[in-house]
């Protein structure tokens, strides 16, 4: 694992977070969204993304990892966050969606994967 240092994905992966009251910036996976309704009591998927806004704007480490897996060849990497949520560690599997870097309504964050650390 290594932190995202690339400036611009950087700023992607902010601006995605910075729209996320408006549909479709921040999607979930049906298994990550019902792990939150399931595991995280009284804390939604949106809480979850305004948790990992406030994670991202503090300046705090996202990982960039290569992605490998079969089932994601679509992507090179996917990227990684641990936040403690309820008073525990949670990991926070997303991918970033971008085709045009500078525009800053381009980029989309999936997030494909939530659980305990």
């Amino acid at each position: 694992m290594a932190p995202l240092t690339d400036r611009n994905l950087r700023a992607a992966y902010r601006n995605a977070l910075a729209n996320r009251r408006f549909e479709g910036y921040v999607n979930w996976t049906e298994v990550a969204q019902r792990w939150v309704l399931r595991e995280l009591d009284g804390v939604t998927p949106d809480g979850v993304v305004d948790l990992i806004w406030e994670h991202v704007d503090r300046g705090c480490e996202i990982d960039q990892v290569p992605e490998r897996r079969p089932e994601w060849p679509q992507h090179q990497f996917h990227y990684d966050l641990r936040l403690v949520i309820a008073a525990r560690q949670v990991y926070i599997e997303t991918r970033l969606l971008c085709d045009n870097l500078s525009d800053p309504d381009d980029p989309t964050i999936l997030v494909a994967n939530i659980h305990w650390k």
